[in-house]
């Protein structure tokens, strides 16, 4: 698409919906000659949340523009920032925004593989990157220092010189991650300016910067990751969203700090491109709006109740991606399935159609697994075989001994002798989850209902495709190396 666009259309692109743009005419230069390199970053310090959607649905514009976009995980700035993330846990940090947000971005069709990830210390620790920061911090005042990071760096009463550096480290990536621009909330203008007059003084080049409106909290205030109050998380369950957006501030008639209406123009309005105020017949029934400033004005009117709008976000929320808890919702990432280790296999001492396979998922103890599906699979081909674990099943007794998993297995219906049990991809690590694309950051049910019969119910839409491959829904199964497969069974059931 972005080879068929003329620079003005892609100029177009990368600037729509943006609050504001500094050096719009380096912009257009850029593109006269070639495609825009631009990068994003987020410190890693509290869990990315559903606001994250905004800058996500930006950087697909970008793509659609033919940009080279980078994302960087910035940890050591989690690190400067206060100490948000202590030191030990940035790794963690870095690996769960790093799966959050690849999944947040495929959600929404972005394709990853036109995206370079990037983590903060993987350069920023190096002796030119050192001797810069040392270069920069006999140029930069302890004023200007401050006053760039007062709207990103948290305050606190006895500041810590960690955060008066946190501004002039990133205004450095810029020329050590070699873009044209920046992109990021219009929180940052002060670093974005603070970059824009002192990077030449290193002599390294001006860039341009691109800046998004700021989503507002719950409370009013900037939704942000280590305000818990403020945001709607990824994993919240259904009853923390419901706690949370009954404490938010939601005045009738009032359409200013009104951080529930701004949650329904920033993130919903955006993901789903139209937003469906749900109510009682009596007060006027269901109404779906396409415009939010046509929510506003009804909200303004009093003609929709602030009880209404609540609600109402909080089924839009689920679909954003907070709320995963829903008993009723059927999902595949209420499914906790692991890859194990088959430790034993022997014969059932009651049963000779049944074995017991002792599993290894990364837990203290091994898990025992009775299965009659693995009747026809050689025992020498089991024993130490990786495979995939259902671990949420509520336990059961077959003929007098427990199972307390399920051997996830291909089979071909009507022939109980075709049966292969499926293989996640070579060095995958015992105990890793395994999710369904698009349901990455989901959270498993501590144990499945069996009355309401969920497991019975997804496992219906669990099948193997014709290039072997085990999908829910056409959806692949994956762990973080790649799919789940099975050897031969094109087009078989998963039991």
């Amino acid at each position: 698409m972005a080879d068929q666009l003329s620079p003005d259309e892609k100029l177009h692109l990368i600037t729509r919906n943006l609050q504001e743009v500094l050096g719009e005419d380096k912009l257009k230069q850029v593109l006269q000659e070639r495609e825009l390199k631009v990068y994003w970053g987020t410190a890693t310090t509290g869990r990315p949340h559903v606001a994250y959607f905004v800058p996500m649905s930006k950087i697909a514009d970008f793509l659609k523009a033919g940009c080279e976009v980078t994302i960087l995980f910035a940890d050591l700035h989690a690190y400067l920032d206060n100490m948000k993330a202590p030191w030990e846990l940035l790794e963690l940090r870095v690996k769960y925004y790093e799966q959050a947000i690849k999944a947040m971005l495929e959600s929404i069709g972005v394709p990853l593989d036109k995206l370079k990830f990037v983590k903060g210390t993987d350069y920023q620790l190096s002796r030119e990157y050192t001797l810069d920061v040392y270069r920069l911090s006999s140029m930069v005042t302890e004023h200007d220092a401050k006053k760039a990071g007062a709207e990103v760096v948290k305050q606190v009463e006895h500041p810590l010189l960690s955060g008066l550096l946190y501004p002039g480290l990133q205004a450095l990536d810029e020329e050590y991650l070699k873009v044209d621009a920046q992109f990021g909330g219009v929180d940052q203008r002060k670093i974005f300016t603070l970059a824009e007059k002192y990077l030449p003084s290193l002599g390294y080049a001006k860039r341009s910067h691109l800046m998004n409106p700021m989503v507002p909290g719950l409370t009013g205030t900037k939704m942000s990751s280590s305000e818990e109050e403020s945001k709607i998380d990824l994993l919240d369950s259904k009853e923390d969203v419901k706690k949370k957006l009954k404490k938010a501030f939601c005045e009738p008639g009032n359409i200013q700090n009104n951080g529930v209406l701004s949650f329904v123009k920033f993130v919903l309005f955006p993901l789903r491109g139209e937003f469906c105020i749900k109510r009682d017949p009596k007060w006027g029934g269901d109404k779906t709006y396409t415009e939010f400033e046509e929510v506003e004005k009804d909200f303004a009117e009093e003609i929709i109740h602030p009880g209404d709008l609540k609600a109402s976000v909080e089924e839009g929320a689920k679909v954003a991606g907070g709320g995963g808890g829903d008993d009723d919702e059927l999902v595949p990432s209420r499914l906790d399935i692991r890859v194990g280790k088959i430790i034993s296999v022997e014969k059932h001492p009651d049963a000779d159609s049944l074995y017991l396979e002792k599993i290894d998922v990364g837990e203290p103890e091994t898990r025992t697994v009775v299965s009659g599906l693995v009747a026809y699979v050689s025992q020498e081909d089991l024993q130490n075989r990786t495979v995939l674990v259902l671990c949420n099943l509520k336990p059961q007794k077959m003929r007098g001994i427990e199972s307390q998993a399920m051997l996830l297995c291909a089979s071909v219906e009507g022939d109980p002798r075709r049966v292969e049990p499926l293989d996640p991809p070579e060095g995958s690590a015992l105990g890793e989850k395994v999710f369904v694309e698009g349901f990455e950051t989901g959270k498993p049910d501590d144990k499945l209902n069996p009355k309401k019969k969920v497991w019975e119910k997804l496992q219906v839409d669990l099948k193997i495709s014709d290039e072997c491959v085990a999908q829910w829904k056409d959806k692949r199964l994956m762990t973080k190396l790649g799919q789940i497969t099975c050897k031969t069974l094109k087009g078989g059931n998963i039991s």
